[in-house]
Order: structure tokens, then C-alpha cells, then sequence
């Protein structure tokens, strides 16, 4: 797929799949391998793809830059419209966003749903502001779903359980599209949370069956997990609003606040927006955040940390705000913090408060076990600790793999893992981390986002000196205490001499070389389920059945029951048993074809898993008794 073709829209794609005859359909994941090099961008903006000599698909987007409607692709062909050459063009184009991305920030290339949860943008719902907004009052109660809602789950159910069936090898273009008509109508339905996460499914499997550099097959397992779930809740009845979700972002009165900066990081979304957001803190520590997210991917992610600051008429761009602060009259906030730029806001701009004092500085007051748990605690949504920050003081110990080693600078503290918050080249995060990597024993303040699919991992958005010590960073007056490692790179004289004595790394005992550091996601047999689960995905069902002949169940699954994992274990042999469960009638056929009971034994093994995984992920910030610096065997 090229990502130079207009984006389509779900729904133009979907119903040109639906169109095709069973023969056309056959041949329509051929068709559409090749076609993405035989475009040609004319200069009136549209974009033609030559299908031998009488067949010319033409594909014009609209102002937009965007294929939303079928009339705006054609082709020559006698079969236009209902002809394969219109399908594979659509097919070769990138699929758009059904609405603008929320402002996330940006997060790793594979983590999509987060951005994208992951990539920091999400199709799920879009900002809106109320001209004026009302005081909120007492919580109604949430309305039963309606009719079409329950249709459209139930649709959507059957769409992921035959996806899931089917795995990636057979997750073509026909399998896509019933994934999207489903997706279409639950928008319709108004289930914009659902459409997403079939929308995250689908640019998932396209990424797998490409093959491409950023795909992972754990962030589509993921993906599935959570289509599955929202879809098999929604249709048995259950109105939770965290479900349903919302397709306008409602904004309510906030009256007047104080603000100030926290820091700024880069948006950057894998369907093409980029941007800033800036964090910001009220006194009595309430989080807030202002935005600036628009088409133009990394350029504008880059260009937008010096953006002026929309909201009520501040002077200030997002520079200056991550180090000042705003006082702010009829504000408009939202359920998650989003400070809104509606009519009748009026802001001042007012002088910054360092780290060390003001309403940062209880974050950094208290250690990150006590933060993440407190995190996990109050959240019972996993993307809601996607953009919580945490703070904590740490002593560098030195690069490994792909991360760079700290201790928390307190007695018996865990080493932790700091990974670059965007991993992008032409972004300074990872240069960052690297020279920070080449100064062991230095002190560092870090303000993170704690990554909950890793042992013990912060991502840094922000780092500082830590107040009284010799041996840490020297940043410039004007920066107040912090850099902002997405947009500032850190140079020789922002650290320590080399004349400098460097100190212990800590006040715990010096952790062994950082290859042996514990890691109890990794030590634990858990790694059997989630093979097999990613073999599901991968191959489809018949591959978990052909994976579960191969190995007799004791061998298989004896290490998880050793461990005391019998929940896990009895799971994954239930798997694999309704996997291999194809009862047929006295004719040879399916007696039982439908999907739904693997797709329940398969939803259950990987809620399971993500569980037991989380509970090892927080365990893995707690303090280590003195003197423990591996893991156990």
C-alpha cells in the first residue's frame, strides 16, 4: 500500500468488496498486491490506476483530500461499478479517519491503539465545544442499548470472530471488508468505540499481510482482544458507557482556573496527523492539557512544539506554556482534562513554577511503585494510564538493549527501564536517552509515562536536575529546570564535567551488569499462552489446533501448572481443544461452522493473560529485598 494514495473511507471500501461476485472476490487480494504501483497522480489532484487496455480506475478525492463517497471512484470497465479493478484501487489506498484523532500523546511505533492509544492518535472520537456550556449537574442514568445498537454489536461480534477464524494468512481483502461494513454500521449506531477498535484491526492485519517494519503481532493480538471484548459485551446487553463511548468529545463549564506548564511532547499519529500537547497542573494538582493535532504528520509534529497556543487569546505558543502558565475565565474542560478553546474563554498568561516547588512537585514526592499502583488502582481501563504521568529522582547505571538502566534513588529500590516515548528517528528522544546512557551515576529527575506491557518501563517526556546534587544536569536558566525530550536534545554542557566525580549509582547495592536485571513478565512460563494466542492470530484457528497436536498437553502446559498458573493453563488446553472441535454431519460438513465458541475460548485465554501479565508488570515496580539484584530462577 502506498501512503502517497488518498485515504478512502471505510465504508466506499467496504460496500465496492460487496459488490463483487464469489469469483471476484476470489481474486480480489491478487489484484490488489500490484495495483498500488501502477498509480499515476494527475494534476488535477485525482489519482488513475491503468488495468490493461479498457479498464481505467479513477480515484478523486474530495477538498478534504479524502475518497468518502462511491461516486468519487470510477472506472472503464463494463462491470464499473461492481468491477474488481475499482475494488483493488480502493483497496491499495490507506484507509482514512472517521473522525479528527484525539490529541494523545505519541507513544511507541507498534502501539497503534494509543495512539492510534497507538501511535498517539485514535479514530475513536473527535473535540467538540459548546458554544456556551452548562454547569454539570448529578449523573443520569445510562440508557439501555437500543435495537440497532444490539444488531450492530452482534454484527460486529460475528465480523471479529470470523477474522480471528481466519488469522492473518486468510485475512484478505474480503475479510477486511466485512470487518468494515460491521464497523460502519456500529457507527451508525452510534458505537464509535467498537467501529475504532475494528478500524485498529483492520489497519492490523493490512500491516501484517504487508509485512511491514513497525507491524507486531502482540499490537494486533491486542487489537483483537479488545474488538472482541467491547463487541461480545455490547451485544449481550451490558450500556457501559466506557464501551459505548462517546463520537463528540462533550466539553462542560470549568469556570475560572490556574494553570502551569508541565512539559510538551510531539503527537504523531500512523495515519498521518501530527502535533503538541502540552500538560499542564492546577495547584491542588487536577491535570489538564491543551493540544494543537492536525494533518501533517511528522513536519507538523516537529513544527507544532512553537505553535501559538489557541485558547481565550494567550500570547504564549506551546514552548512558552510547558514552562509558564495561564489564568484562565470561563474555561471548557473535558471528562479527561482537555482544556477547550469555545466561546467566551479568556486567558492571561502568568509567570512558570519550576519542578521543585508549586503543584509539581508532590509528584516527584512519592515513590513510582506507590504511583503506578495507585494508577492501577484508579483506573479499570488500561488505555486510561496511557497518558498519566508519573515523576521520580533516579541514578543513571548504563545502557541495555534497547533501554537505558536506572535505580530509583531510594533504599532497596527496583532498577527500571526508560525506553524512548516515540522511537522515530528525526524525533530527539532517542538521542536523548543515549547521552544520558553515557554519564553513569548521573541524578535524574524524569517525568514519564509508565509503559504497563513492560517490567518496570518508564517512557520520559521531561527530565531535570535533581535539586542539591553535584552530579547532574546543568540546563540553561531559561529552560526552569527541565527538558523536553521531544523537542530539546541535550548537549556536552547540559551535563556534568568530566572532571566530576560521579557517585555511587545508588543508595541500594550496585546491580549486577543490566543483561541479568529482573524481569518477571519475561521469567514467567505466561510466554506459552501468549504464543499460542499469537499463533491464532498469525495462522488462524487451524493453526492453533495443528499447534496443539503437536504437543501433548502435560508438556505443554505442565511448567504454567508447576508455577500455579492452573487459570492459565486450563484455559489454553481449552483453546486448543475447541480449536480442534470440527464436528461434521454424516455428509462430511461442519455440523457446527460458526466461529462464536473459539472466538469466546480464545477471548477468554487472552483476558486472562492480559491480567496475570498486568499483575507481574506492577509487581515488577515494588521494592526488591536488599541485596536481590536477579531475578529468580
Amino acid at each position: 500500500m502506498s501512503t502517497e494514495l488518498p485515504p478512502v473511507a471505510p465504508e466506499v471500501l467496504a460496500e465496492a468488496v460487496e459488490n463483487l461476485t464469489a469469483r471476484l472476490r476470489k481474486k480480489l487480494d491478487d489484484a490488489t498486491a500490484g495495483c498500488a504501483n501502477t498509480a499515476v497522480h494527475e494534476a488535477d489532484g485525482s489519482v488513475t490506476f491503468r488495468f490493461g487496455e479498457d479498464a481505467l480506475v479513477t480515484l478523486r478525492p474530495g477538498p478534504a483530500g479524502t475518497v468518502t463517497e462511491a461516486g468519487q471512484a470510477t472506472c472503464t470497465c463494463l462491470l464499473a461499478p461492481r468491477c474488481l479493478h475499482r475494488a483493488a484501487a480502493l483497496g491499495a489506498a490507506p484507509l482514512a479517519d472517521t473522525a479528527p484523532p484525539e490529541p494523545e500523546p505519541a507513544v511507541t511505533a507498534g502501539t497503534e491503539q494509543a495512539t492510534a492509544a497507538g501511535a498517539g492518535a485514535s479514530a475513536e472520537t473527535a473535540s467538540a465545544e459548546p458554544d456556551s456550556a452548562e454547569p454539570g449537574g448529578p449523573a443520569e442514568p445510562v440508557p439501555a442499548l437500543t435495537a440497532a445498537q444490539l444488531g450492530a454489536a452482534a454484527a460486529l461480534w460475528h465480523a471479529a470472530a470470523e477474522a480471528l477464524a481466519a488469522g492473518v494468512t486468510a485475512g484478505g481483502a474480503v475479510v477486511q471488508a466485512e470487518l468494515l461494513r460491521a464497523a460502519h454500521t456500529a457507527r451508525l449506531a452510534g458505537l464509535p468505540r467498537a467501529e475504532a477498535a475494528a478500524l485498529r484491526v483492520v489497519r492490523g492485519l493490512r500491516a501484517a499481510r504487508e509485512r511491514r517494519t513497525a507491524h507486531r503481532l502482540g499490537d494486533l493480538t491486542g487489537s483483537f482482544r479488545e474488538l472482541l471484548h467491547t463487541a461480545g459485551v455490547l451485544a449481550s446487553g451490558a450500556a457501559d458507557p466506557a464501551l459505548t463511548g462517546t463520537s463528540r468529545r462533550a466539553y462542560a463549564a470549568g469556570g475560572s482556573l490556574q494553570v502551569h506548564g508541565l512539559c510538551r511532547e510531539p503527537v504523531l499519529s500512523a495515519t498521518g496527523y501530527g502535533g503538541v500537547v502540552t500538560h499542564l497542573l492546577a495547584p491542588d494538582g487536577s491535570r489538564y492539557s491543551i493540544s494543537d493535532v492536525r494533518p501533517g504528520g511528522l513536519a507538523r509534529a516537529r513544527g507544532a512544539g512553537r505553535a501559538s497556543v489557541a485558547l481565550g487569546g494567550a500570547t504564549l505558543d506551546h514552548a512558552g506554556l510547558a514552562r509558564g502558565g495561564l489564568r484562565i475565565v470561563g474555561a471548557t474542560v473535558s471528562a479527561e482534562g482537555r482544556l477547550g478553546a469555545g466561546r467566551g474563554v479568556k486567558a492571561t498568561p502568568l509567570p512558570g513554577a519550576p519542578w521543585t516547588d508549586g503543584p509539581a512537585a508532590p509528584l516527584f514526592a512519592r515513590p513510582a511503585a506507590e504511583a503506578v499502583a495507585a494508577l492501577l488502582a484508579d483506573s479499570a481501563d488500561a488505555a486510561d494510564t496511557e497518558t498519566t504521568l508519573i515523576g521520580c529522582d533516579v541514578v543513571v547505571v548504563g545502557p541495555a538493549g534497547d533501554h537505558l538502566l536506572v535505580r530509583e534513588a531510594l533504599p532497596d529500590a527496583p532498577l527500571l527501564r526508560l525506553l524512548p516515548a516515540h522511537p522515530h528517528p528525526e524525533l530527539p528522544h532517542t538521542e536523548n536517552l543515549r547521552r544520558i546512557a553515557a554519564y553513569p551515576g548521573l541524578r535524574l529527575r524524569v517525568l514519564g509515562r509508565p509503559d504497563l506491557d513492560r517490567a518496570a518501563t518508564l517512557r520520559p517526556v521531561a527530565v531535570g536536575p535533581v535539586p542539591g546534587e553535584p552530579y547532574t544536569l546543568r540546563l540553561p536558566e531559561e529552560w526552569l529546570g527541565r527538558a523536553d525530550l521531544g523537542y530539546e536534545r541535550l548537549q556536552g554542557e547540559h551535563f556534568p564535567p568530566p572532571d566530576t566525580a560521579a557517585p555511587a549509582t545508588g543508595p541500594g547495592p550496585v546491580p549486577e551488569p543490566a543483561s541479568v536485571a529482573p524481569d518477571p513478565l519475561a521469567d514467567s512460563p505466561l510466554w506459552r499462552v501468549r504464543r499460542l494466542l499469537e499463533t491464532g492470530v498469525a495462522g488462524g484457528r487451524r493453526a492453533v489446533a495443528e499447534a496443539a497436536r503437536g504437543t501433548a498437553p502435560l508438556a505443554a502446559y505442565g511448567p504454567l501448572r508447576r508455577a500455579g498458573l492452573t487459570g492459565a493453563a486450563d484455559l489454553a488446553t481449552a483453546l486448543a481443544a475447541e480449536a480442534d472441535r470440527r464436528p461434521r454431519d454424516a455428509f462430511g460438513r461442519l455440523a457446527d461452522p460458526s466461529p462464536d465458541g473459539y472466538a469466546w475460548a480464545w477471548l477468554a485465554a487472552a483476558t486472562h493473560l492480559a491480567g496475570a501479565e498486568r499483575s507481574l508488570v506492577a509487581a515488577s515496580w515494588t521494592a526488591t529485598p536488599s541485596g536481590a539484584t536477579s531475578a529468580a530462577p
